[in-house]
């Protein structure tokens, strides 16, 4: 292959077939305007931000000045047009990441084959379809067998046997350059392997489940530690997640700490009664709480807290938005308690009415026992509504300080106290939507250039450590 040009004033580094250095080296904001977005509805709008339309947070966009740089983006947990909240936060990242940078960013998210019959409850799995563009990114789903909660060790290779060929055939037409997996294992084990056979550097990004869940397995614990130690880097969502990979064997000079980040464009305050009226809300207190429906989110928690909260604040309300396999046990305790019509499961929601329900809500409430980088917590900050929360993983490094929310120990009678401090308090909501202005896309998508950068360095840096030993001995 005729390596490309690099452009003037870079240097070159070579990696495996392809040969690229990236760099994030722009020399100041970019030229082009950032539009706002489109007007809506009027009467939505909080009156704090002026008929300008929603604050744009953050500096803006930076334009990194370095050759385009083709990045495979691997990974099991990303949408399809069957399944389109399947990942989002993932999609958001690289969508991002593209849109910011100009990189090339072809996505590879596996999907477990199941037979196509109608009757069992992984069908709409069948319909996915094996290729498909999504937000402006080719989006593959090539299928890999396996065998539901047995052998899991053997989940990594399986996965890494039903993709290596369409990711080979990707590669010969078009060289990648680096490759991104999401998900340590076993979506990182493949990644792994396939990276191993094409010569190229690997980028893991842990992401919560896998490295609280995985470690307790003595089948996969290994395979973790290994994966850890063979990444050319790896990414955690926040410095306590962090922790627990150097505690699995990770290097702490090559995991970089970078959270999720937030669209303010999307999501940003909207005025409270408006939003109310649109949804349906009751007008007395709002409690809102969103994510998948298992028992590690503590939702249970939550219901349970408000026989004791609708005494002591009339017409309380708890909003639970989301759907997962814990819905049965949520609505039984609902009836259980004689709590219908005070607490409520409205389910999953899309992307654009999400800030509605944010600015709808007096506080937002989180009592997960596990998480990393939670993107609720991030999207209700942007929309300027304070948070109650646990103190898991990485939410005392979101919610940081008095000024944005209340941290809470993870039983129903603190979040009893929690829940009733911030109902009492008068919160500064333009200020809590200010500080989101530091996890903007744009300064996300800087940190990941420089890992990929790094990434590259230290594959080029072991590469001409290896020909210098070779013509030493050749010598």
């Amino acid at each position: 292959m005729v390596p490309r040009p690099a452009p003037a004033g870079f240097r070159r580094a070579r990696v495996g077939r392809g040969s690229v250095r990236l760099a994030a080296v722009g020399s100041g904001r970019s030229s082009i305007p950032l539009e706002r977005a489109p007007a809506r509805d009027a009467q939505l709008r909080d009156p704090a931000l002026g008929a300008a339309g929603p604050r744009v947070l953050g500096p803006p966009l930076r334009v990194f000045d370095a050759e385009r740089v083709r990045i495979l983006t691997f990974t099991s947990l990303y949408p399809s047009s069957v399944r389109p909240r399947h990942g989002v936060f993932i999609q958001e990242r690289i969508s991002q990441l593209a849109r910011h940078t100009g990189h090339t960013v072809q996505v590879v998210a596996p999907v477990p084959y199941f037979p196509p019959l109608r009757w069992t409850h992984r069908w709409e799995l069948t319909q996915v379809p094996r290729l498909e563009r999504l937000s402006g990114l080719e989006v593959h789903h090539p299928r890999y067998f396996m065998t539901p909660k047995v052998g899991m060790f053997s989940y990594g290779w399986l996965m890494y046997r039903g993709t290596r060929r369409l990711v080979t055939e990707l590669h010969r037409r078009a060289p990648f350059d680096l490759i991104d997996a999401h998900y340590v294992f076993p979506d990182g084990y493949a990644a792994l392997r396939i990276g191993k056979d094409l010569g190229l550097p690997v980028v893991l990004s842990a992401r919560g489940t896998d490295i609280h869940t995985y470690p307790r397995l003595r089948s996969i614990r290994g395979i973790l530690r290994r994966c850890l130690t063979q990444a050319d880097r790896l990414i955690a969502v926040s410095a306590a997640l962090k922790r627990q990979m150097c505690e699995l064997g990770a290097a702490a000079d090559r995991v970089d700490v970078i959270p999720n980040g937030v669209d303010a464009l999307k999501f940003h305050p909207w005025c409270r009664t408006a939003a109310r009226e649109r949804l349906g809300v009751p007008s007395g207190p709002v409690l809102l709480s969103a994510g998948n429906l298992t028992r590690n989110k503590g939702f249970d928690i939550l219901i349970r807290a408000m026989q004791e909260l609708r005494r002591s604040f009339p017409g309380i309300s708890l909003v639970i938005l989301g759907e997962g396999p814990a819905r049965g046990e949520l609505e039984a305790l609902i009836q259980r308690l004689e709590l219908q019509g005070v607490a409520m499961l409205r389910g999953a929601q899309d992307q654009a009415t999400l800030p509605l329900w944010y600015s709808a809500a007096d506080l937002f409430c989180l009592a997960s026992a596990q998480e990393g980088c939670p993107n609720v917590i991030l999207e209700s900050i942007s929309c300027g509504t304070p948070v109650v929360a646990s103190r898991a993983g990485g939410i005392p490094e979101i919610v940081d300080s008095g000024s944005v929310g209340i941290l809470a120990e993870r039983t129903t009678p603190d979040f009893i106290r929690a829940i009733s401090l911030g109902l009492g308090r008068v919160w500064d909501r333009a200020s809590i939507a200010e500080t989101a202005s530091a996890r903007g896309w744009d300064r996300v998508s800087e940190a990941l250039v420089r890992t990929f950068d790094a990434a590259l360095q230290s594959r080029n840096e072991a590469r001409r450590g290896r020909d210098a030993a070779g013509g030493g001995r050749r010598r």
